[in-house]
């Protein structure tokens, strides 16, 4: 899978999404059809996240550790992967070293 490195002819927040003290910062992108991104940073740490809508997390760079909610099994993702998130669920992402830089896709 190629991970987009551009997006043309977009609205981008200027006002950054904060999350945990500082530890995930996102900005969100509107894009002409009405679909929204969002491309953060992920500090090293351990978060958790609650999605409404179905989510894909594409990993621009960097690397980390995701546990689905209601799963116990662990995978790993590296630059150039993605995971799924169900709707009205979740995710726990541990990032353990670096940086994880990614694009949120809002599914529905």
């Amino acid at each position: 899978m190629s991970v987009p490195t551009e997006f043309a002819s977009v609205t981008v927040h200027t006002k950054a999404n904060v999350y945990f003290d500082g530890g995930v910062v996102s900005h969100t992108v509107l894009f002409a059809d009405g679909s929204k991104k969002t491309l953060g940073l992920i500090r090293p740490g351990t978060y958790h996240f609650g999605t409404g809508a179905p989510e894909r997390m594409e990993v621009v760079a960097g690397n980390c550790v995701v546990t689905l909610d209601g799963q116990s099994a662990a995978q790993s993702f590296g630059g150039g992967q993605h995971f799924d998130v169900p709707g009205k669920s979740g995710f726990t992402i541990v990032v353990a070293a670096g940086l994880c830089e990614y694009i949120c896709s809002f599914l529905a």
